[in-house]
């Protein structure tokens, strides 16, 4: 008979996890950051604002330094300060910054924050079940081979979703009429970036390499096009 109390015990574990989780994030992102009123980057998202027919959209800077953008489980899209300032010194241009919003869009329209609680659950639930069995097969090496394993499906499932939001980012800006071509040069401006400072193993990056998210955008138009 098989005992599902470990099974339960990991649930009930897990879902503790993703509620603190989801608590600390919303936390976090209130109190680090603001209301985004630049005009020039909100006349930038407005394209894409009325390809979408959105009333409004919640736009913040997150008071981080670094060049990032994230949406949140409130529905809000998070720029990060080291954006916005890339974009005031002309590092960045307005298209590009617009394909960034059109990024975390498609994170909040196909439902990847809800559906990433979901797989944190099931990364949870991975490790303490299949630590628990390579446990007792291989002590102590057995809880590290668990983490190693749920860690590898968790950068798998993020990697699809990147590769997801990309194509709904190509196509919103495609029919916005601002096209693919400044999301494609943001991801090598990126990539031009992080050279030089090492990475993980492709199969723990929690991003898919940026050539392949480049040629998948330009295949993805390519095809439309066709």
């Amino acid at each position: 008979m098989i005992n599902l109390l470990p099974i339960l015990l990991a649930l009930a574990w897990a879902a503790m996890m993703l509620a603190q989780s989801v608590w600390r994030t919303k936390s976090m992102l209130a109190a680090q950051s603001s209301p985004l009123t630049d005009a020039a980057i909100l006349a930038e998202v407005a394209p894409l604002m009325r390809a979408l027919d959105l009333p409004r959209l919640d736009l913040r800077i997150y008071e981080q330094p670094g060049v990032n953008a994230l949406a949140a489980p409130d529905g809000m899209v998070y720029l990060t300060r080291g954006m916005v300032a890339a974009h005031g010194a002309g590092q960045i241009t307005g298209p590009e910054i617009a394909s960034v919003v059109a990024h975390e869009l498609g994170h909040l329209s196909l439902g990847h924050i809800r559906r990433r609680m979901i797989d944190f659950t099931g990364q949870n639930m991975v490790l303490v079940v299949l630590g628990g069995v390579l446990a007792r097969v291989v002590p102590v090496v057995g809880v590290m081979l668990a983490r190693l394993a749920s860690s590898a499906l968790m950068a798998h499932l993020s990697r699809r979703d990147e590769f997801e939001a990309d194509e709904f980012a190509a196509a919103l800006l495609v029919k916005a009429g601002i096209g693919t071509g400044p999301q494609q040069r943001l991801l090598a401006k990126l990539g031009n970036l992080s050279q030089g400072q090492g990475a993980p193993a492709a199969w723990l990056m929690s991003h898919p390499p940026i050539p392949d998210r480049i040629a998948a955008i330009a295949a993805a138009e390519a095809r439309w096009g066709a």
